[in-house]
């Protein structure tokens, strides 16, 4: 089963992150990438330059189009930076699209410290995306704001992913990346229990767009059928791997490898 993913979400200019990582994870994990895009952003490797936001009715229109047509099997949502765009997806969700299982990347801030949603929005974020959401996925920084309280040991991710799942959400899969240390820790937290997934460290400059790979990866398994351990499971997998594999790209936080699960030499056989 192929599987077909609705992505709501900013573009990403430089290519390493937003709607353009969310396509090739999708189609290098042999799932269909639709979008509907809520900003236009100007950044390199260096960071995020001009931000253009899309108007809430185009928005909505994207989503009713491509949810009417070519339909989906999970949507999954990335920076939506303010409140009027929330509400816009939230009104285009309930609409066509609320029965659908929804991954939530809570995007708020840029790999070079911009901020990508607006304090104000926070609010609404909780209010009205978090009832759609079937897991979230934040970082160490958007647990914070999220669940009310620092974070800065796996203890205090046990407890932040309790405050999250207290929100109403049925699964958190909260990643530890911030976390000093040679070892990676991740959560993913259900009301049934916590996993932890660990692994090494991969120590490289090369990171912009891990968040937004990873959710449009386990996205992307929940489409083709895969259980949510399942589909976290290869997500993080598919995502060390085009960490390993990176290209080096760029002055600063550079792109990953999407395509790393692309085999040239079988490509030359199809030449």
């Amino acid at each position: 089963m192929q599987g077909r993913v609705l992505i709501i979400a900013g573009s990403d200019s430089g290519g390493g992150a937003g709607i353009q990582a969310d396509i090739k994870a999708c189609t290098a994990l042999d799932a269909y990438a639709a979008t509907a895009i809520t900003a236009l952003t100007a950044q390199d490797t260096l960071g995020v330059h001009g931000v253009h936001p899309v108007p809430p009715d185009f928005i909505r229109q994207q989503i009713r189009l491509s949810l009417e047509d070519i339909g989906a099997d999970v949507i999954k949502t990335g920076m939506l930076g303010d409140t009027a765009t929330i509400d816009a997806v939230c009104d285009a969700l309930e609409a066509h699209g609320a029965r659908l299982p929804v991954v939530v990347d809570p995007v708020m801030v840029a790999k070079g410290g911009h901020h990508l949603l607006a304090e104000a929005a926070v609010e609404t974020l909780k209010r009205r995306l978090l009832p759609f959401a079937s897991i979230i996925t934040p970082n160490l920084p958007e647990a914070e704001v999220l669940a009310g309280m620092p974070v800065g040991s796996v203890e205090a991710m046990r407890e932040a992913a309790g405050r999250l799942l207290a929100l109403g959400v049925p699964a958190v899969l909260l990643k530890g990346g911030h976390l000093p240390g040679t070892r990676l820790v991740d959560l993913l937290a259900t009301p049934e229990g916590v996993e932890t997934f660990e692994s090494e460290r991969i120590e490289t400059p090369h990171t912009h767009g891990t968040g937004c790979t990873l959710a449009s990866a386990i996205a992307a398994g929940l489409a083709q059928g895969l259980g949510l351990r399942g589909a976290v499971a290869r997500a993080r997998a598919y995502v060390q791997a085009a960490l390993r594999t990176a290209p080096g790209l760029g002055k600063g936080h550079g792109p990953l490898n999407h395509a790393v699960t692309v085999d040239p030499a079988r490509l030359a056989t199809l030449a």
